[in-house]
């Protein structure tokens, strides 16, 4: 399986950075608002609710420009938009304090537009919170690099997870991959990906951590490579965990990626499973991504 290089002409062109969640596409045509629904739900909080705020205002002061033009409002100052501005608010959200009420026709036809507006805006809110809330998310922090050591004797790729809620993730299933750019035989660029065999690539319960160790042989994506030449061909490692977690009772996902410049070699993690004066066993998450040299 393979993608075109990013030096290769193609009409939409993807710079993946999967260590930072961040997709940049160059090139890719879509018309305006044709995925809204999907961009509020991956949008974080502080972004929708500003959107919200805005279209809240918007609304409201394009009503309240109306009610000053047409007048109409009962207990309103003639002209005064603050008056329209806050009784156009009050219809939005259907409060109805009663000082002021529409008696012309033009302003009660304002009215019924701006309720049915009102009520729908705050269906389609209800319904995006819901959804936002109610979509399971995964809490695995991944380790900021991955190192490449001796264990047991041969060379190996390692990294490491841990479940930063106090939960389980269970039948977690990880998959690793090495994209780098290639050339073929007929001199064609490409992204390749090489699927990356783990010495375990599932757990039955992941409720702590897990070491994920890749032994690099003559049939690793890696094997022989070295920092340079990792940035030659501009390698990164995607991490991909799918689980089940049983509070939500739904199946959860992670990824991540590791870069050429996070990719430590002749270097281990530090060790965090410690024993407690009481004899107790205790994991360190202080030192959860220290590394040690070799």
């Amino acid at each position: 399986m393979s993608e075109p290089a990013r030096n290769a002409p193609v009409p939409a062109q993807l710079a993946v950075r999967w260590g930072s969640n961040t997709i940049e596409r160059i090139g890719w045509r879509r018309r305006p608002f044709s995925d809204s629904a999907h961009a509020m739900l991956s949008a974080p909080w502080w972004k929708v609710i500003l959107v919200f705020l805005i279209f809240y205002l918007t609304v409201s002061t394009l009503f309240a420009l109306a009610y000053t033009w047409l007048g109409g409002v009962e207990n309103a100052r003639p002209g005064s938009f603050f008056d329209a501005f806050f009784f156009s608010i009050q219809t939005l959200a259907t409060i109805g304090y009663g000082k002021m009420a529409p008696v012309s026709t033009a302003a009660h036809v304002l009215v019924a537009i701006e309720a049915l507006l009102g009520v729908l805006s705050v269906t389609m809110l209800t319904g995006l919170m819901f959804a936002k809330f109610a979509r399971p998310t995964a809490r695995v922090v991944f380790s900021r690099n991955a190192v490449v050591t001796t264990y047991e004797g041969k060379p190996s790729l390692m990294f490491r997870m841990a479940n930063e809620r106090a939960n389980q993730i269970v039948e977690a299933n990880l998959k690793v991959i090495v994209v780098r750019d290639e050339v073929t035989r007929e001199g064609t660029s490409l992204r390749r990906m090489h699927d990356v065999k783990l010495l375990r690539s599932n757990s039955a319960l992941f409720a702590l951590t897990w070491l994920a160790i890749h032994e690099i042989d003559e049939q690793s994506p890696i094997h022989r490579a070295t920092a340079e030449s990792l940035r030659e061909q501009g390698v990164q490692i995607v991490v991909a965990l799918i689980g089940f977690d049983d509070t939500f009772s739904q199946t959860i996902h992670a990824r991540h990626a590791y870069l050429p410049d996070e990719i430590l070699f002749r270097a281990r993690f530090a060790d965090i499973i410690i024993t407690s004066p009481e004899g107790r066993r205790q994991v360190d998450y202080s030192r959860f991504h220290d590394v040690v040299s070799t």
